[in-house]
């Protein structure tokens, strides 16, 4: 079996979005895929209301912590997915960069932060078929 794909999602404080993100796919694909998230300039920690959104959607992320964003998490994704990071994101040849224009969670409430984290389990879904579709992310570079 090939090293199965690796996805680093990334926004500036690594505090919502992107830690929906990686979420989200942990639990729809399981160890199918490996997932990390960073930003550019991380959070003292995690957005409570997207914590709160995502354990209504049954997915406890109380414990994850954000992270910095380091050019050896970007070397060894196949796949990089910004949300807002802008140019702080280092960029490498054979890698498929896609930026998600989402709603920034900070500072909302869980009524704000719901929609947002809908529309990145739909972003999930279609990324997920893609992966399993076996797209070559290097040809697309």
């Amino acid at each position: 079996m090939p090293d199965k794909p690796s996805v680093l999602f990334v926004c500036v404080h690594n505090a919502g979005r992107s830690q929906m993100a990686a979420a989200w796919l942990t639990h729809l694909a399981g160890d199918r895929v490996e997932v990390r998230s960073a930003g550019s300039a991380p959070a003292d920690r995690i957005n409570p209301a997207a914590v709160e959104a995502m354990r209504e959607a049954g997915i406890d992320m109380s414990a994850e912590v954000p992270k910095v964003l380091t050019v050896e998490a970007v070397r060894t994704a196949d796949y990089v997915i910004t949300m807002g990071c802008g140019d702080t994101c280092p960029v490498f040849p054979g890698k498929k960069y896609l930026d998600w224009k989402l709603d920034d969670p900070a500072g909302q409430g869980v009524d704000a932060v719901r929609p947002i984290r809908d529309e990145i389990r739909a972003r999930i879904e279609a990324l997920i078929a893609e992966i399993d579709a076996g797209t070559d992310p290097a040809r697309k570079a």
